[in-house]
């Protein structure tokens, strides 16, 4: 799912809070010169002084959109979902069987494991609402990460992005039992690599709410946010709102072609199932209403909302976080974001532009048909937390779950 400023979007106090180390006293200095002249970037957060200088090469200069594209919230991200270019990339296929029947698709990068050291670190995507590897946003990511080096994979939740469905049962944003699994097998495979992720949407609100479950435990290094719903209470609000109902209707219409490839798993459903309701939803809502809510035992699709968003999650993050929204995006309001939270928690730092859109972020050297402004901050941060990052206190997998993990995939070339 995608106006509020707390006090503290790069104000002239803001510097009086740095505090430079004496290595990086240059870059911290700068940045702070540069914090005070740029009125264009909110950023906070209880890791900001600690990151911003990893941060610096793409903050120090004002965020610009694209003329006439980002004028309008939703011209940007119409415009960058239907002719933003998608980059060509063999992908190589695993069908993941889930503990409870289900499948989900990790399409990686065809090639990587006989070209990357075992030890490469490891970037796994987590697209949007009905999203996959197919996405423009989501190619631009895998292959600028991958350029650099880095193992990446794509996680199609399921149904999502061609990945089969093999019980009546799709994903939510309140499920974390997949997205559990497949950090377990993919740590599994490469013990001695580090684990990232990304998400958008609402991959971005699971990603968050499974690093808060986590917690202490977590086995990413770190992850990064983008265009969170945060709160879906606030989201589901806005939805239903002017040109919003557009969005509405295209994702309802998505949500239930994906649901008709399958209808046969969902015959003779009992309990409070609505599948006609599913089938021919005109509103998320109504899909969630029908299917989702019941799945995932919710007493109304009211009680799913207030309990399936990622705000409350943000106090227990316990690794590094970058979240990056849009001041104007129309499906992840600005003011869901848990600005307070994540000012507390020394682990999280929060960019918010000015535009963007949903998704579309068309600005910087590649705009406007190549990849989003996001893209290179994601990289900087990341590549800054790999290279700080130790190898020896590694995420391990006992034998039989490595056994598991082998003997239940499928693969293939797409």
């Amino acid at each position: 799912m995608a106006k509020l400023s707390l006090g503290s979007t790069f104000p002239l106090s803001l510097s009086h809070h740095i505090r430079p180390s004496v290595t990086g006293f240059n870059v911290a200095a700068t940045t702070m010169k540069m914090l005070d002249n740029h009125p264009s970037l909110e950023v906070i957060g209880g890791a900001r002084d600690r990151f911003l200088p990893a941060l610096f090469n793409n903050l120090r200069l004002p965020y610009n959109p694209f003329p006439l594209i980002a004028w309008n919230r939703h011209v940007e991200t119409i415009f960058a979902s239907f002719y933003r270019s998608v980059p060509d990339v063999r992908l190589r296929r695993e069908c993941l069987r889930a503990k409870d029947g289900g499948s989900v698709a990790l399409d990686w990068v065809s090639g990587d494991h006989r070209r990357l050291p075992p030890d490469s670190p490891i970037l796994i995507l987590l697209p949007g609402l009905t999203g996959g590897s197919q996405d423009s946003y989501v190619r631009h990511m895998l292959t600028k990460a991958n350029s650099k080096g880095w193992r990446v994979l794509v996680f199609n939740s399921r149904g999502c992005g061609g990945s089969p469905v093999t019980t009546p049962q799709f994903y939510s944003a309140s499920f974390l039992g997949d997205m559990c699994e497949v950090v377990e097998h993919v740590g599994a495979r490469y013990p001695g690599a580090n684990l990232y992720a990304v998400g958008w949407s609402l991959g971005a609100n699971i990603l968050v709410r499974y690093l808060g479950h986590e917690s202490h435990a977590c086995p990413l290094s770190g992850a990064v946010s983008l265009c969170n719903p945060f709160n879906l209470v606030i989201a589901d609000e806005d939805f239903h709102k002017g040109f919003n109902n557009v969005y509405d209707k295209a994702l309802a219409r998505a949500l239930c072609k994906i649901f008709k490839k399958h209808a046969l798993l969902f015959e003779d459903m009992d309990g409070e199932f609505n599948i006609p309701l599913a089938a021919n939803a005109k509103s998320v809502r109504d899909f969630d209403e029908g299917l989702t809510r019941v799945s995932f035992g919710f007493k109304s699709v009211d009680d799913y909302y207030s309990n399936s968003g990622s705000c409350d999650s943000i106090k227990h993050v316990q690794r590094p976080l970058l979240c990056i929204q849009a001041e104007n995006d129309p499906i992840a309001p600005s003011r869901a974001i848990p600005r307070e939270d994540i000012k507390e928690n020394p682990n999280c730092v929060l960019i918010v532009t000015p535009k963007g859109g949903h998704l579309g972020w068309v600005a910087g050297a590649e705009a406007p048909l190549g990849s989003p402004w996001t893209d290179p901050v994601v990289m900087d941060f990341l590549e800054h937390l790999e290279r700080g990052a130790s190898k020896t206190d590694k995420f391990s997998c006992n034998s039989e779950a490595v056994q598991r993990s082998s003997g239940e995939l499928q693969h293939m070339e797409v």
